[in-house]
């Protein structure tokens, strides 16, 4: 099963390892056929499907160039024996480190990621927990003056119940019968 586009990086990593097959060195020839091998079995890709993608790639040689000039291929420069390996191992030991600096970012990424998930849950969770508290504290605020409201009228009642019965037994008070009216 091939994927309809082809992906530029993957591209390049199949031209690099298809041009390390065809280095002189043996030992590096068949580790890059390993390499081609494996990215075939991961990806799916049969024998036929890859022949298939280099006919995509590359335009038909006698039908595109004819009449034009054929283009002038570079040939490599020849590497020096232990030199070159030095640097291929040099250059794959760099690969490997990049590697795991990114797998190592991506874990710290994905870690920030939650972390950051749940910091927006718990910012809700206190918005929802403010919500609430503001309102039991305007129904609490509201009781208040309904409170001070009624205190204050069983107070005005209770003085006027007070002053009414202290006025009452004033008008309605006759003033004792004195001794000396009694005798008479």
């Amino acid at each position: 099963m091939m994927r309809e586009q082809i992906d530029p990086k993957e591209l390049k990593t199949l031209s690099d390892i298809l041009a390390l097959v065809l280095e002189d060195q043996p030992g590096q020839a068949a580790s890059a056929l390993e390499a081609v091998r494996a990215r075939a079995r991961r990806n799916g890709i049969t024998g036929g499907a890859l022949k298939n993608l280099f006919v995509a790639i590359a335009p038909n040689p006698s039908s595109s160039l004819a009449g034009q000039a054929k283009p002038v291929v570079k040939p490599r420069a020849p590497r020096a024996g232990s030199a070159g390996a030095t640097e291929i191992q040099a250059a794959r030991t760099r690969i490997s480190q990049l590697t795991a600096d990114i797998n190592k970012l991506d874990l710290d990424l994905r870690g920030a990621s939650a972390r950051i998930e749940a910091l927006r849950s718990e910012l809700h969770l206190t918005r929802q927990a403010r919500a609430e508290a503001q309102q039991a504290l305007s129904a609490s605020q509201v009781l208040v003056p309904k409170r001070m409201l009624l205190l204050l009228s069983a107070l005005c009642g209770l003085l006027i119940g007070v002053a009414g019965t202290s006025a009452f037994v004033m008008l309605d008070h006759t003033p004792p019968a004195s001794e000396s009216s009694f005798l008479r």
